[in-house]
Parts: structure tokens; C-alpha cells; sequence
């Protein structure tokens, strides 16, 4: 009788110990799992809030107006000395190869120099390249606006002589027809490669 007692005793026991290891580890962990999860989501920045501004035409444009096409957006300015001019030849080169469809899809060129680039500076600098892509501009406030927009980045950084360059997020947003980011365009690909994901990118947001 003694050994039976010491065996349920000993039985109970483990139960107690498996029922424990199954609260801690099937409950608790996945709930802190679930914890860390929302704080992460809401750490994650959102691309695509609302911003207006104006084009180099005069026109206003705001998140709510490029709707109904998908767009490319990118943040730059007109004393950029490389990165900008390459990435607007470079995307006027895509559209000529990509023909119909780029009549599908936006490109908004969005300044990040709100003091320099003016609409009359926009309006001729944009003449160089292709007429669908519209430069935007606005004062400083909804430039920052925009840039947050975008989860993006943009700085004044003085140079020699009193003057000053600006540091941007360089990269190209993919913003579906409903303003929705779905991922970016590397200019640092090859061609062919930025061509497919263009493809890709438009009849899937189209």
C-alpha cells in the first residue's frame, strides 16, 4: 500500500508539473509572442499618409488626387549635382522602353529644397525630361509633411560660402492605385531587371 501511495503521489506530481509547463509555454509565451508583435506593428512606420502640394504646372496634388493609377514617387531637388537628374533620365529611359504602359502609371518627383525650388525653377528644370513625370512642391511645412508621408528622410547640410546641399531619402516608391506602398525601385539594378518590376508592379495595381 505504501508503494502504490508514493507512486500516485509521485503520479500527481508529474501531471502537476506537465499541466504547469503547458500554462507557462502554451499561453504566457504565445501572448508575450502576440505582445511584441503589436509593438512592432506599431513601431513600423505607415507610407502613403496624406500630403498636398503643388506641381510644376500650378496644379495642386495630394495623395487623394493621384488615386486610380499607381505611381512612382521619389524625394529630391534641382541643385542635386547627380543622384536626382540620373534617376529622372534614367526613369525617362524606362518609359520610352515601357511605351503604352507608362501611360498607366505616375511618377511624382517630390522637392525637398522648399527655399531653391521654386515652381518657375521646377517648371524649367523639368524640360529635360519626360512630360508625364510632374515635380511637386509646397513650403517648408507640408515638405515635411510629404517627406513623413513617406516614412523618408530629408536634411540641410551646409556647405562652403554660406551655401548648402540637401541629404534625402534616394530611393523610388511603388504606391499603388489606391495609395497603398508596395515595396521600391533599386536604380542601382540592372535595367532589365527595374523593367520587369515595373511591368509587374503596374498590372498588379492596375
Amino acid at each position: 500500500m505504501k508503494g502504490i501511495r508514493i507512486f500516485r503521489i509521485v503520479t500527481w506530481c508529474l501531471v502537476a508539473i506537465v499541466a504547469t509547463w503547458l500554462i507557462v509555454f502554451g499561453y504566457v509565451l504565445p501572448l508575450r509572442e502576440s505582445e511584441t508583435e503589436v509593438a512592432a506593428g506599431i513601431a513600423t512606420p505607415a507610407i502613403g499618409k496624406p500630403f498636398e502640394l503643388v506641381s510644376h504646372k500650378g496644379e495642386v496634388v495630394n495623395n487623394a488626387s493621384l488615386r486610380g493609377k499607381p505611381y512612382l514617387a521619389f524625394f529630391g531637388f534641382t541643385h542635386c549635382p547627380d543622384i536626382c537628374p540620373t534617376t529622372l533620365f534614367e526613369l525617362t529611359d524606362l518609359m520610352n522602353e515601357l511605351g503604352p504602359l507608362a501611360d498607366r502609371f505616375n511618377i511624382a518627383f517630390i522637392s525637398v529644397d522648399p527655399e531653391r525650388d521654386t515652381q518657375e525653377m521646377l517648371d524649367s528644370y523639368m524640360t529635360s525630361f519626360d512630360t508625364r513625370i510632374m515635380a511637386l512642391r509646397g513650403n517648408s511645412e507640408q515638405t515635411e509633411t510629404a517627406v513623413k508621408a513617406f516614412a523618408a528622410y530629408a536634411r540641410k547640410v551646409p556647405t562652403e560660402g554660406g551655401n548648402y546641399t540637401m541629404d534625402h531619402t534616394a530611393g523610388v516608391y511603388l504606391m499603388d492605385a489606391e495609395g497603398r506602398f508596395k515595396g521600391t525601385l533599386d536604380m542601382h539594378e540592372p535595367r532589365e531587371v527595374r523593367l520587369q518590376k515595373i511591368r509587374r508592379f503596374v498590372n498588379a495595381s492596375s
